[in-house]
């Protein structure tokens, strides 16, 4: 029996946690394994719990969700951090990856594209809700003054099969694994195999850097 994914959920709105609970547990490989209400309890938590998946709000009282990542990231904790939030704006997002989140989803997001996220950031990949993925490939580009990530990856692009380029392109736009396997009719077990092969090929670390090199390269036009 696969072992279960072990999210702790934190949240200042019960009825948001009790609800985020409900759409998790209908996922038969991951398990809501407790809630915290503000960071310093969720601090709390994550030292007793040690769970995998930590999905973070970022308003609270006391404790924001930004701070409370930078200091558990500070500690080295193993929890894959998911910034949930309703704020979309360039500083709560930046903030919020900044600080260690490994992912950043609006509230608004499908429960596929949540439990998919869940999966993604405790396989050590990074998830970023597709409506602010493009603001978050441009950032990164103006950072690094467009620039590759380092140049010899994009030479590399040539090692990628046609079936990997088309997956990159859809990378380019933010796409989630569930719709990629929807578009090409392939399963996500199949998506994520390409993926994985795509991060080997390129010599990069996540599915967010593999992005913003398809968008340098222009794949996302």
């Amino acid at each position: 029996m696969t072992q279960k994914i072990r999210v702790l959920l934190v949240d200042d709105e019960s009825l948001i946690r009790t609800g985020i609970q409900s759409l998790l547990n209908r996922k038969p490989d991951i398990e809501i394994v407790g809630h915290a209400s503000d960071g310093l309890e969720a601090l709390k938590q994550v030292a007793v719990l040690d769970p995998d998946v930590i999905l973070m709000d970022i308003r609270m009282p006391g404790m924001d969700g930004i701070e409370t990542t930078r200091r558990l990231s500070a500690q080295r904790c193993r929890s894959a951090i998911i910034i949930l939030s309703t704020f979309r704006d360039d500083q709560s997002v930046f903030s919020g990856l900044a600080a260690g989140a490994r992912g950043y989803l609006l509230k608004d997001v499908d429960h596929k594209t949540l439990a998919e996220a869940v999966r993604t950031v405790a396989a050590g990949q990074a998830m970023i809700h597709p409506e602010i993925t493009g603001q978050v490939l441009r950032e990164f580009s103006r950072l690094s003054n467009g620039q590759p990530i380092r140049s010899q990856n994009t030479d590399r692009l040539e090692l990628l099969t046609d079936r990997e380029m088309a997956i990159m392109r859809m990378l380019a736009t933010g796409q989630t694994n569930q719709e990629i396997s929807e578009r090409l009719l392939i399963s996500i077990g199949t998506v994520k195999n390409h993926i994985s092969s795509i991060l080997s090929k390129l010599d990069v670390r996540d599915r967010t850097q593999a992005a913003l090199l398809a968008q340098q390269a222009g794949l996302g036009e």
